[in-house]
C-alpha cells in the first residue's frame, strides 16, 4: 500500500524541488542558496525528513550530512522522471562539492538556468543532438558512450547563446582518460567551452591535459573555491564563453 503524501508548503516544496533537482544538498548549501543560517536550513530539511520526502545521510563523518531525495519526494514535486541519487562513501564528497558550486553558480549567472547532471541525463533524449554532453567513442555493440558535465549553464533565453558546461574534478583521472575527455570538450562545438573547478594538484593534472590537447581556448581550469569571489573570478575566458554570441 502506497502512503498518501501530503502536498508540501511553498517553503517546503521550494526545499524539496531543489533537492530533487541536484538529487541531494547539504544544509550548509541550502542556508547559501536561500540566504539563511545554517540551523534554519537544517530545520527545514528535518522537517522534510519527518514527512519522508528527503532522507538523510552522512557516509562520511568528518564531511556535512547530505539530505538524498526519496520517491516520495519526487512524486511530491513532480519531478519523479528524475529517479533515485544513490549516495556511497565513494561519490559523497562530489555530491557536497557540486552542491555548493551550484548555489555559487546561481548567486554569479542569475541570467541563466542551471542544470544538473541528473536533469541533463533526463532531457537528453536524442543521442545525436546532445545538448551538453560529449561523445567518447563507442561501448560494446556500436553504442555511443557519453561523457556528461556536473553541472550546465543555460542561457534563459533562446538567443542567449551555448550552454556552458561545469565539471567539479575533485580527483586525478588517468592521464589518457583525461586527456580524451579534454580533447572531446575541446572540438565540442554545441557548447559554449567547459569550466573545470578542482583542487590544486587536480588543477596541475588538468592544466597538463589541456595543453596537450591543445585546449586552452574552450577549457579554463579555476580553482574549486574561486566561484566564491563572483563571476570574474574565474577568468576572462570564461566569463568571455558565458556570454558569446552562438
Amino acid at each position: 500500500m502506497v502512503r498518501a503524501v501530503r502536498a508540501p508548503s511553498a517553503q517546503r516544496f521550494s526545499t524539496v524541488r531543489w533537492t530533487a533537482r541536484m538529487g541531494a544538498v547539504t544544509a550548509e548549501a541550502l542556508a547559501d542558496r536561500q540566504g539563511t543560517s545554517i540551523p534554519s536550513a537544517r530545520s527545514r530539511l528535518v522537517a522534510a525528513e519527518r514527512e519522508g520526502l528527503v532522507s538523510r545521510q552522512r557516509p562520511l563523518t568528518a564531511q556535512p550530512a547530505l539530505y538524498v531525495i526519496t520517491g516520495a519526494g519526487l512524486r511530491a514535486c513532480g519531478l519523479h522522471g528524475l529517479g533515485a541519487c544513490r549516495i556511497t562513501p565513494s561519490n559523497a564528497l562530489h555530491v557536497i562539492a557540486c552542491a555548493g558550486v551550484a548555489v555559487a553558480l546561481e548567486h554569479c549567472y542569475p541570467d541563466h538556468r542551471l542544470l544538473s547532471e541528473r536533469e541533463l541525463r533526463c532531457q537528453e533524449g536524442d543521442p545525436a543532438a546532445p545538448l551538453a554532453s560529449v561523445r567518447l567513442g563507442h561501448g560494446p555493440g556500436g553504442r555511443p558512450l557519453f561523457h556528461r558535465p556536473d553541472l550546465v549553464l543555460c542561457p534563459a533565453r533562446p538567443d542567449g547563446g551555448l550552454p556552458v558546461a561545469i565539471e567539479v574534478e575533485l580527483s586525478v583521472k588517468a592521464p589518457r582518460r583525461l586527456a580524451d575527455i579534454c580533447r572531446a570538450w575541446a572540438r565540442a562545438r554545441h557548447v559554449a567551452g567547459v569550466i573545470y573547478l578542482a583542487p590544486p594538484d587536480v588543477e596541475r593534472a588538468l592544466e597538463r591535459a589541456v595543453e596537450l590537447v591543445r585546449g586552452g581556448q574552450r577549457i579554463v581550469v579555476a580553482p574549486l573555491g574561486a566561484l566564491a569571489g563572483g563571476a570574474q573570478s574565474v577568468g576572462i575566458s570564461f566569463a568571455q564563453a558565458i556570454t558569446a554570441d552562438p
